[in-house]
């Protein structure tokens, strides 16, 4: 992203301006992500969790949603249950407030090693397909589910 005043307000769209063709590449593939591990090295993120938000959109969501800060009972993650289920983004709805602030809850509810091993391989998964994508063209590829059926990609979000 290119230097702008309105980074730490502003969520990034998907036709922003401030975008540089390789941030769309890295984050459309995950690996914007990758400079996170230091913070978990550190200990101030984990691997698995509630993605972290933006402290203004943290708190107009909290108004929106109640009990939204529930998911702040965890350390924020790189990768979480909300994104793997397609909820990524930027929220501008209250529906799609909603459901991530769903499936965070379920995660800090649910929490454990074996969710956590679902979550990283389901990641990585889409990772490598959005990848391999870029280099392979294939129309129609289902693509797994964190239950491991597979869907079409056009009703993904069902």
């Amino acid at each position: 992203m290119y230097v702008n005043a309105e980074a730490n307000t502003k969520q990034a769209t998907d036709d922003d301006p401030r975008i540089t063709r390789m941030g769309r590449f890295l984050r459309k593939s995950n690996l914007d992500e990758l400079p996170q591990f230091l913070n978990v090295l550190v200990g101030q993120m984990s691997i698995v969790g509630p993605r972290p938000h933006m402290y203004k959109d943290c708190a107009s969501f909290s108004r929106v949603v109640d009990s939204y800060k529930l998911r702040n009972l965890m350390k924020p993650g790189i990768t979480g249950l909300a994104q793997v289920k397609g909820y990524r983004g930027p929220a501008q709805s209250f529906d799609k407030i909603f459901r991530r602030y769903q499936w965070d809850a379920f995660y800090v509810r649910n929490a454990n090693f074996w969710l956590d091993l679902r979550i990283v391989h389901f990641t990585a998964m889409q990772t490598f397909s959005y990848i391999l994508s870029k280099f392979i063209i294939i129309d129609d590829v289902p693509t797994p589910t964190l239950a491991g059926e597979l869907i079409e990609p056009k009703n993904m979000l069902n």
